[in-house]
């Protein structure tokens, strides 16, 4: 890329795609700027997919009690307040809910949005740990497809939005699925207080038919960005409308096949 400013030519170059159109305001946040630390991060995950059950299986399942409540516990607060400040700051800013442009702005809850959409992000990358103690416990059932494809395609699409689009529309689904982790970690944290604490566990299916609905909703709030024509990241609404189908169909045939068979066998 050059520039010319006057009789000088300033001639900048980017290793990478679109990087001279990468939001100025968190490009020195932490894991933001470098693509690097990504693919880096994402290769150990899959490595760890790959070869961490073959390791793990010569040795005798962990339980992890402690360790898992207190990840649970952390992610908890950690999703509550996510959702929190993209709910309040957004409210202050008076975004539309339909659509908002990505302003270029140091106001301080625009700042406050993209501080909570990098916190987001993160949250991801903590996310990680529910795969290793799949793993560590030999949970192999629930190491899945759906598992290892949700949690890392997820973090790709929030380093992405973080670096190019942080403020603006983001908020919203961002702000729904942070609201769906404090539920899911909810029931994750008292799943592993033991057996007195199972029937308190009731609600397990209607978790999935959460995360179905969520699905959903931000399937048709994505369309509606697309067929309206809002400027908000044109480049890329139409790609995260199509990514939730494939997660609509995968939940949908899990819970299909897990509670449509327990209704059967309670009805034998």
């Amino acid at each position: 890329m050059t520039t010319s400013v006057g009789n000088d030519t300033k001639t900048k170059s980017y290793s990478y795609p679109f990087a001279d159109l990468a939001d100025e305001r968190t490009q020195n946040w932490p894991l933001v700027k470098s693509p690097w630390n990504i693919i880096a991060l994402l290769a150990i995950y899959l490595l760890m997919v790959r070869y961490a059950p073959k390791w793990t299986a010569r040795f005798k399942p962990l339980q992890l009690r402690v360790p898992l409540f207190c990840h649970s516990l952390s992610m908890i607060f950690l999703n509550g307040y996510i959702c929190l400040e993209f709910l309040t700051a957004s409210l202050s800013l008076g975004y539309n809910f339909a659509c908002q442009q990505c302003r270029m702005s140091h106001d301080p809850h625009e700042i406050r949005i993209a501080a909570a959409l990098w916190w987001f992000y993160i949250s991801k990358i903590l996310e990680f740990a529910d795969t290793a103690f799949f793993i560590l416990r030999h949970k192999w059932n629930q190491l899945s497809f759906l598992h290892v494809y949700h949690h890392s395609t997820m973090f790709l699409f929030c380093w992405i939005y973080v670096k190019w689009l942080p403020t603006g529309s983001i908020f919203f689904p961002s702000m729904i699925n942070s609201f769906v982790h404090v539920i899911m970690y909810s029931y994750y944290a008292l799943s592993v207080l033991g057996p007195r604490f199972q029937k308190f566990l009731w609600w397990k299916r209607y978790l999935t038919g959460l995360q179905l609905v969520q699905f959903t909703i931000i399937l048709f709030w994505a369309s509606q960005l697309v067929f309206r024509g809002c400027e908000y990241g044109k480049w890329l609404t139409p790609i995260g409308a199509a990514y939730m189908v494939p997660f609509l169909f995968m939940f949908g045939r899990f819970y299909a096949q897990k509670y449509n068979v327990s209704v059967i066998k309670k009805a034998k």
